[in-house]
């Protein structure tokens, strides 16, 4: 072989080892049958979704004092996963209350089913239709997650994402619908000086514009679900549940009495709430103090 050849091969070969670091990286595609959760990743100015190992031993029955919501989300979820009409669904109120414990319970109620899910984060919702573009056409049927979805004053990207509901999820294919939570029903800010300004024309009331294009995003989801604090019957009642659950799984035997009730009450007083996640947590901290205390 020429020798010019050989040494432009070689040049060559030294610029793609150069090059290879700097190129995207080859991404697996996802198996949808076995693959039942993923979460987008930006990367760069593009993304992909990476598959996440998910478990599914959180049932509905889990999810205490939240009937009402519980049914309504299940009921717009059966919808969608039998190709029934169906809407986005915005889940807002106290923190803790099982907002995205219900996502999650839905998911492993319907996965057989065909359902699967998908977390975007806040920051990347303008890749939403990316993302659709991805799901079209197959088989399963896409929850879009949303966790924690809210907008400080002065930012814009609530516009972007009123669009993105407008546009490419309303005329998106219909195996693709979102699911957010959020501390708050509307999801930016109002400031007293958007409430300045207002007049009263022939003795109607005309708000600014700037509170009603802040306020029309929450409208874009169709299903509204509030969820409000625990009183400390309800709280002592999912408290009860879970000491129950995590007990059971490692044999412990207990009863619940007055001294369990109130170590309960006191934790819950120490971390100044009531809700679903400190119930679960202090029945971890108490059937694990149980094991201890056998073990000395």
């Amino acid at each position: 072989m020429d020798s010019r050849l050989l040494d432009f091969l070689a040049r060559a070969e030294q610029v793609l080892a150069r090059l290879e670091p700097m190129l995207p990286a080859q991404r697996p595609q996802l198996d949808w049958n076995t693959c039942m959760a993923a979460r987008w990743v930006r990367d760069g100015r593009s993304g992909y979704l990476r598959p996440l190992q998910v478990s599914l031993d959180l049932s509905l029955s889990d999810l205490l004092g939240v009937d009402a919501q519980r049914e309504q989300l299940a009921r717009n979820t059966r919808q969608f996963v039998m190709g029934l009409p169906a809407n986005h669904a915005l889940l807002w109120g106290a923190r803790g209350t099982g907002k995205s414990s219900l996502v999650r319970a839905l998911l492993a109620e319907h996965a057989r089913a065909g359902l699967r899910l998908i977390e975007i984060e806040r920051d990347h919702l303008a890749d939403l239709p990316r993302v659709v573009e991805l799901l079209a056409g197959l088989p399963q049927r896409f929850v879009l997650f949303c966790d924690d979805l809210s907008f400080e004053a002065g930012e814009g990207d609530y516009r972007v994402l009123k669009s993105v509901l407008d546009g490419s999820l309303e005329q998106a294919t219909d195996n693709v619908l979102l699911y957010a939570t959020s501390n708050r029903r509307h999801l930016v800010p109002e400031q007293q000086s958007d409430n300045e300004n207002w007049t009263r024309v022939d003795g109607e009331l005309h708000p600014n514009e700037a509170v009603e294009d802040k306020i029309a995003l929450s409208d874009r989801f169709g299903l509204w679900l509030s969820f409000y604090p625990f009183s400390q019957e309800h709280f002592l009642i999912v408290v009860r549940h879970w000491v129950g659950v995590q007990a059971r799984q490692v044999g412990l035997d207990w009863s619940w009495d007055e001294a369990l009730e109130k170590a309960a009450i006191r934790w819950a007083l120490g971390r100044g709430n009531r809700n679903g996640r400190c119930a679960y947590q202090f029945a971890r901290h108490w059937v694990g103090l149980q094991l201890l205390e056998q073990q000395i």
